[in-house]
């Protein structure tokens, strides 16, 4: 298996040097040449799973009794057992919990692996590497907490200043580990996604360096993710559907991904906040940027989707070079479109697409408490919502969530009145002293504290 960029302009690489790289040096995102199919799902545990999806995509880089190890050590971290549970929510209609790792989000299903895996190539290889990575809210504390302990890897992440939750900021900063920085950056997320992608192509800084990355512009991320997909179908007959909470398109993409390779996804819901570019490009084939405006559910408080590369580049036949043209004239114009045939081929049968406002998230916390008694953060709740809206009869119905409650006790509490507590192992994080940088949205500043972290 070796790995093309979207961009097409890049050295085609292996799975390890492909999860060292993480952007390609073209400024495409990194795709295997070929889809894999799984022609049957083995029994066994979560990490069982993993290990064999996985294995088509190592191409001899890792061992599988290496890569069986790596994962059952990564998936020891979850407090359930079944890692990510399914949970009944209303008829036809359950939720996945993918909020069971040490960090409260679905980012710890990917980058508890990830740091295993960069922990591994990089002592196979006596080398040492610069993360930098963006977080919206969860990626920077599950990537912090899936590194802290690597002696071969320093991480520095970027967060927009006051625009992720308390408990977001405090899962980062509170780190008390000489191999972690973080940024408090005066702007928006895209601004420090913007930021990262600017820090890859400058090439003699990222040489310089030894520049890697956490966001889901690592392949091995959107691998990771797949792996639920097909656990929903030893959990559910037949074909489903699958709504799920969207910012960056990375974890719907993986989706995708998973219906490619043989799991029998029907459609897949892209639930979307105010912020709301992917789903007007799903209803109108056009992706117009706007400003981002914040709501209760920052994590997806988003203009610009990294991982839609990845599909637009399937789109243009993977042409890498109409899709790197057509990626910046969206750049320079806030503005992309695509034709209708591709629309039809790749769009219209698998992908729907709904919205949710901030009242409509309130409303939709309330009434799961009110018929279930469960507690819901607020990105979950903006998948609930569109869930409901294209759920059908007789075709099971299953929406990520994607955050613990906690993470979100204030959008929790103006809903239903009850503040949702933290696990125990994050039960004194209130009391840890904050230790944190604030830069401004400049790439000189940030590369200047990058060199010297």
């Amino acid at each position: 298996m070796q790995y093309v960029s979207t961009r097409g302009a890049a050295p085609i690489l292996g799975f390890s040097d492909v999860v060292l790289a993480g952007l390609a040096t073209d400024g495409g995102l990194y795709v295997p040449e070929s889809w894999p199919t799984i022609s049957s799902v083995p029994k066994g545990s979560y990490a069982d799973l993993a290990t064999s999806i996985f294995l088509p995509y190592l191409g001899g880089d890792i061992s599988p009794e290496t890569m069986s190890a790596l994962c059952a050590d990564a998936y020891s971290t979850f407090r359930h057992p079944d890692v990510v549970p399914l949970v009944n929510l209303e008829p036809g209609h359950q939720l996945m919990e993918l909020f069971h790792g040490p960090t409260l989000a679905f980012k710890d299903v990917a980058l508890q692996l990830l740091g295993r895996l960069f922990d591994h190539i990089l002592t196979e290889r006596n080398e040492k590497v610069t993360i930098v990575g963006a977080t919206s809210g969860d990626t920077g504390s599950a990537a912090i907490d899936g590194v802290k302990n690597c002696d071969n890897v320093n991480i520095v992440i970027l967060y927009p200043k006051g625009r992720v939750s308390d408990v977001q900021r405090r899962q980062m900063t509170t780190v008390d580990s000489p191999n972690v920085r973080t940024v408090a950056i005066d702007g928006t997320f895209d601004d420090c996604q913007d930021l990262v992608k600017a820090m890859f192509n400058d090439a003699p800084f990222r040489e310089r360096n030894n520049l890697s990355a956490v966001n889901s512009i690592n392949w091995a991320r959107m691998m990771a993710q797949v792996v639920y997909y097909f656990e929903i179908s030893r959990r559910v007959a037949g074909p489903f559907d699958v709504t799920v909470p969207t910012g960056n398109f990375g974890n719907v993409l993986s989706g995708w991904i998973a219906q490619q390779m043989g799991a029998p996804v029907r459609h897949l819901v892209v639930a979307s906040n105010e912020n709301d570019i992917l789903t007007r490009f799903f209803e109108s084939l056009a992706m117009n940027v706007t400003g981002v405006h914040p709501t209760l559910s920052p994590s997806m408080d988003i203009q610009v989707s990294s991982n839609f590369e990845r599909l637009l580049f399937e789109m243009n036949g993977r042409d890498g070079g109409l899709t790197a043209e057509q990626l910046r004239v969206f750049r320079d114009k806030g503005t992309l479109s695509v034709e209708s045939d591709q629309y039809e081929k790749w769009i219209a049968p698998t992908f729907r697409a709904g919205r949710a406002n901030n009242h409509d998230t309130l409303a939709t916390i309330r009434s799961v408490y009110e018929n279930s008694g469960m507690l819901i953060d607020p990105h979950t709740a903006v998948g609930v919502k569109a869930a409901r809206e294209f759920a059908e009869e007789g075709v099971p119905m299953i929406t990520l969530a994607t955050a613990h409650p906690a993470k979100f006790p204030d959008a929790v509490e103006r809903a239903t009145g009850i503040r949702p507590e933290l696990p125990e192992h994050l039960s004194n994080l209130f009391d840890l002293p904050e230790k944190t940088s604030e830069l401004p949205n400049d790439l000189a500043a940030v590369e200047a504290f990058v060199e010297r972290s």
